[in-house]
């Protein structure tokens, strides 16, 4: 089972119409808090970013934000969070979100978000890190994907070991609950025919 002392978790810097995303956000935030689990997250204030940052302040919690220097410049960075890292580049940024989670939580976001769990799911899948990563499915916002990396797996681009590494909640509740269950995995490296 992984101890989770701290999460990451990506999500967008938009605040979208459909309120059930931004009230996701607020009760993940304030669970994390509640079950004295650290949150790490892009160091936003704005958006999904502040309302999960906010909702675990509120209730308590330790809120690591990590921004990059040209974002924190523009004012978009949160400083009321427990700690705010600077750093040089977005590279920066994920590696040392990824470096101080013992666990990966993806809310609705854009591209960013997209390219975050991606990275934190291929890194398990090479052997990088051994770390949950569960999509907390708001409204079904996170459905396409879901059949995105079926096909993939059904295509035999995608081992099944390796499609088990992304898993799917429909509440904080039952994202934390995989989380905890979770044995530490490493995906199966498959480098076939053609492949680098």
């Amino acid at each position: 089972m992984v101890a989770l002392r701290t999460v990451c978790v990506f999500c967008g810097s938009s605040t979208p119409g459909d309120g059930r995303y931004v009230a996701a956000a607020r009760a993940l935030g304030s669970l994390l808090a509640q079950r004295g689990i650290g949150l790490v997250y892009g160091g936003g204030r704005a958006g999904l970013m502040g309302a999960v940052a906010d909702a675990a302040l509120a209730a308590g919690g330790q809120v690591t934000g990590v921004i990059p220097v040209g974002l924190l410049r523009r004012e978009v960075g949160h400083t009321g969070v427990t700690e705010l890292l600077e750093v040089g580049s977005m590279h920066e940024r994920k590696q040392a979100m990824y470096d101080r989670a013992d666990a990966f939580v993806a809310l609705p976001g854009g591209l960013g978000t997209l390219e975050e769990l991606a990275e934190a799911a291929t890194w398990s899948q090479l052997g990088i890190h051994a770390k949950p990563l569960v999509l907390l499915d708001v409204a079904g916002f996170w459905a396409p994907l879901v059949l995105l990396l079926d096909r993939m797996a059904a295509a035999g681009l995608l081992r099944p070991v390796n499609r088990r590494l992304v898993q799917l909640a429909e509440s904080p509740e039952e994202a934390l609950a995989l989380l905890s269950a979770a044995e530490p995995v490493v995906g199966e490296q498959w480098i076939g025919a053609g492949e680098r």
